[in-house]
């Protein structure tokens, strides 16, 4: 799948709510966005991969359950680690990754304010 693919099929589930995502489809786009990240050679990308694979342990809970509250600081940090990236990304995929940062963000608080 090509980047600009991922990216937006990415924002525009976010666009649909948290909710409207199931859990199995969420886990399949953590990974295919850790794998890209990790193997990108760049800190800063690999470190939000990193990040994606304490959400997906968080999201793989099983039987002890879902901690929103985890979740939600897991993807604040990935939408705050975003934008710092976007800075310096390519023209091309800034306007979709500064969406993306804004989503993850705005998802993560409505989490963590759940309280």
């Amino acid at each position: 799948m090509l980047f600009t693919d991922l990216l937006n099929a990415t924002t525009h589930s976010l666009g649909n709510g948290l909710t409207g995502i199931p859990l199995t489809a969420a886990m399949d786009n953590t990974e295919t966005w850790q794998q890209h990240l990790l193997q990108s050679g760049e800190p800063a990308l690999q470190d939000i991969g990193r990040e994606l694979g304490n959400l997906q342990s968080l999201l793989s809970a099983g039987d002890a359950g879902l901690n929103g509250d985890a979740i939600g600081r897991s993807l604040s940090m990935l939408g705050s680690q975003l934008a710092e990236v976007v800075r310096t990304a390519p023209d091309e995929v800034r306007s979709g990754l500064s969406t993306l940062s804004d989503q993850l963000l705005k998802a993560g608080g409505q989490l963590e304010d759940a309280r």
